[in-house]
C-alpha cells in the first residue's frame, strides 16, 4: 500500500505541473455554473426545486465531459512513459506494474474528485443562493457526485489500457478520442436509429434496456434520473430510467470500473520497455 500512495503522490504532483487540476477545475466549474443558471429556469413548472432540476442539467453535462477529462488524463499513462524512455527505470523500484497502475488511478481520481466537487458544489451553492427550498436537492447532488467519480474510474483505466495498447502518446491519444465518441456519442446514436426502426418490437421492449444498462454513461445517467424529482428535464433517454431498475445501472458503474482496471494491468504486463 505505501508504494501505491507513493506512486500515487507522485502522479499527483505531476498533474499539478502539467495543469491538469487547474484546466479540470475551471472546465468543471464554468461549465457547472453556466448549466445552473441555464437548467434551473424551468423548476417552477416542473414543481420540483432548482437543485433538482440542476443535478439533472449537471447529469447530462457529466456523460459528456467527466468521460473526456478522464481519457485526456490517462490516455498516456503508459504510452507516455515509454516514449520519455523513464519505464525502464521505474521498473526498477520494487513496485509492480499492477501497483504503478494503481498509483496512477488512485492521483487521476483525485484530481478528478477535486473537479467534480468544485464545479458541482459552485452549481450548488449558486441554486441554493436564489432558492432556499434546494436544500432537498442536496441528496440527488451527492449521489451524482460520487456516481460520477465511478464513471470517471471507468474512463481512466479504459484509457491505461488505450495506453498500453498504443505505447505510442499520438496513437492512444486518438484511440481515446475515437472510444469516447463511440461509447459517448455513436453508441446511443445506434440505440435511437435501432429503436426508431422497429417500431415498439422486441428490440425495444427486451433489448434495448439492457443495451442501456451495459454502456457504463448510459447507466450512470440512468441510475441519477432514476431518483431525480426532475427527470422531465432531462431529454433523451430520461424517460427511460423510470423503466430500468436502478440496482441494475449501479451494478455497472461498479463493474466497469473494476473490469478495465484488470484490462490495463493484463495490458500492462505485455508492455516491454
Amino acid at each position: 500500500m505505501s508504494r501505491i500512495l507513493a506512486t500515487a503522490q507522485t502522479e499527483f504532483l505531476i498533474a499539478l505541473r502539467n495543469r491538469w487540476v487547474t484546466i479540470a477545475v475551471a472546465m468543471m466549474v464554468v461549465f457547472s455554473l453556466v448549466l445552473a443558471a441555464a437548467g434551473s429556469a424551468p423548476s417552477g413548472a416542473l414543481g420540483a426545486d432548482r437543485l433538482s432540476v440542476t443535478v439533472a442539467s449537471l447529469t447530462s453535462l457529466s456523460v459528456y465531459l467527466v468521460p473526456l477529462v478522464a481519457l485526456l488524463m490517462s490516455f498516456d499513462g503508459i504510452a507516455g512513459e515509454v516514449e520519455r524512455g523513464t519505464l525502464p527505470l521505474v521498473l526498477t523500484y520494487p513496485v509492480s506494474r499492477a501497483e504503478l497502475i494503481l498509483g496512477k488511478l488512485l492521483a487521476h481520481l483525485g484530481v478528478l474528485s477535486v473537479a467534480v466537487a468544485a464545479g458541482y458544489g459552485s452549481a450548488a451553492v449558486a441554486a441554493v443562493a436564489t432558492d432556499a427550498d434546494a436544500l432537498a436537492g442536496l441528496p440527488a447532488l451527492w449521489r451524482l457526485m460520487w456516481t460520477a467519480v465511478l464513471l470517471g474510474a471507468a474512463f481512466l483505466c479504459l484509457g491505461y489500457a488505450l495506453s498500453g495498447l498504443s505505447r505510442r502518446p499520438s496513437g492512444a491519444a486518438g484511440l481515446a478520442i475515437g472510444l469516447w465518441l463511440v461509447m459517448i456519442v455513436l453508441y446511443d446514436l445506434g440505440l435511437l436509429a435501432a429503436v426508431v426502426a422497429d417500431d415498439g418490437g422486441w428490440f425495444t421492449t427486451e433489448l434495448f434496456p439492457w443495451l442501456l444498462v451495459l454502456n457504463p454513461a448510459d447507466a450512470f445517467r440512468l441510475f441519477n434520473l432514476a431518483a431525480s424529482e426532475a427527470t422531465a428535464a432531462a431529454a433523451g433517454i430520461g424517460g427511460a430510467a423510470g423503466a430500468i431498475p436502478p440496482v441494475q445501472a449501479l451494478v455497472s458503474l461498479v463493474v466497469w470500473p473494476l473490469a478495465a482496471l484488470l484490462a490495463s494491468v493484463l495490458i500492462f504486463r505485455k508492455v516491454t520497455p
